[in-house]
């Protein structure tokens, strides 16, 4: 199964088609590849409002329902990844006490 046309759109970095989804554990939006992976870690399913929800395939629950489909997470399939984000403090962050003019 594949999505509806207008659900697939094209990821700002590498240009791939991909659909936006609703996670059903959170809530919050994630890109899924939009072709169907037989290799993929999540299934994608469409609601009953139109939307497009994804739950992670697990151990626990391997089994693809009737009406979804099996799709890769687009983070792991994306040519031109965002940057990472460091943990380390940036100069900005670092705490203490200036010091005054007379003091240099």
């Amino acid at each position: 199964m594949k999505p509806a046309s207008h659900h697939v759109t094209r990821c700002r970095r590498c240009t791939a088609p991909i659909v936006w989804c609703l996670t059903s554990a959170n809530g919050r939006r994630q890109p899924v590849d939009a072709a169907p992976d037989e290799e993929g870690n999540v299934a994608v399913s469409s609601g009953a409002d139109g939307v497009l929800y994804v739950r992670t395939v697990t151990a626990a629950r391997p089994d693809i329902r009737p009406g979804e489909w099996r799709a890769m997470p687009h983070h792991a399939t994306c040519t031109s990844p965002p940057p990472r984000r460091s943990s380390a403090p940036t100069p900005r962050a670092v705490r203490g006490v200036r010091p005054v003019p007379w003091q240099r």
